[in-house]
């Protein structure tokens, strides 16, 4: 499963997980500090925060060429750009701190973020790793955009991005100009469009007024892809390998930075280093 719908509200499992551990964390911090110490809510907090500024500025140095060419892209946290190094090491660093700072802190923070790690280790990690082996690119037949029958496993032998999407999704709208961009610079990747339940007629007219032009735009009437991959939110976009394995996905809006990270796993060798 790629997400969980709450309502209007969607969740990636990797986010869903995190709260979880977060939660965990806190609970354990509390229990701890009851025995003797201090409340480490407020320091793990910090730690959180700070991790995750941390790991957003170590992303955009990464691709500032990206981000300069859109500025306002950086403080829009929904593309998914985070370096884990840089917030690992922010995030350790904080601790450190809160450590030096306030002794009676040591034991319930230690304990709270041991529980917490685990916490994550233990639940998002063997997820991670049974998607990454369970889940191949189906046999799966759908209609292209000319009426024609077209089967997913023809583009095996390839990197595939597919995106699913849907004309009335605002962030799916946004992210196109930038998929279509990677398109046209990455023939060595198939880029597969799967429109959500529409109609020929309408994606035409849609592609047409948006001034976008993409190659194998696909109709997905049935939901099939976000029911074989267990998405349940608009947009979701899947990089698979040229074995037909998932390696990642994204839930929400893609920019010209997260999306060249997420290709950079598929093309190691344009990875920033």
């Amino acid at each position: 499963m790629q997400s969980l719908a709450l309502g209007p509200f969607a969740l990636s499992m990797d986010h869903l997980l995190l709260l979880i551990a977060l939660v965990i964390a806190l609970f354990a911090g509390w229990v701890s500090s009851r025995k003797g110490g201090k409340n480490p809510e407020s320091a793990l907090f910090l730690i959180v925060l700070v991790a995750a500024l941390g790991a957003r500025l170590g992303f955009v140095l990464r691709y500032s060429e990206e981000y300069l060419a859109d500025p306002v892209q950086i403080i829009d946290i929904r593309d998914g750009g985070f370096w884990w190094v840089s917030g690992l090491a922010a995030g350790i660093a904080t601790t450190l701190f809160c450590f030096w700072r306030q002794p009676a802190l040591r034991r319930p923070l230690g304990i709270a973020l041991l529980c917490g790690g685990i916490t994550w280790g233990t639940t998002a990690v063997p997820l991670a790793h049974i998607q990454q082996n369970q889940q191949s690119l189906p046999d799966m037949v759908l209609m292209s955009q000319q009426g024609q029958e077209v089967n997913l496993q023809d583009y095996a032998g390839k990197p595939v991005v597919l995106n699913v999407w849907a004309t009335w999704c605002p962030p799916c709208v946004r992210e196109m100009p930038v998929l279509q961009d990677a398109q046209q610079s990455h023939p060595e990747v198939h880029f597969l469009f799967a429109n959500l339940g529409e109609d020929a007629v309408t994606i035409d007219a849609f592609l047409m007024e948006l001034g976008v032009e993409l190659d194998n735009v696909l109709l997905d009437q049935r939901n099939a892809i976000g029911q074989h991959y267990g998405s349940r939110a608009l947009p979701t976009t899947l990089f698979i390998d040229a074995q037909g394995q998932l390696r990642d996905s994204h839930l929400g809006e893609l920019s010209a930075a997260s999306l060249k990270d997420k290709l950079g796993r598929l093309l190691p060798d344009q990875l920033p280093q």
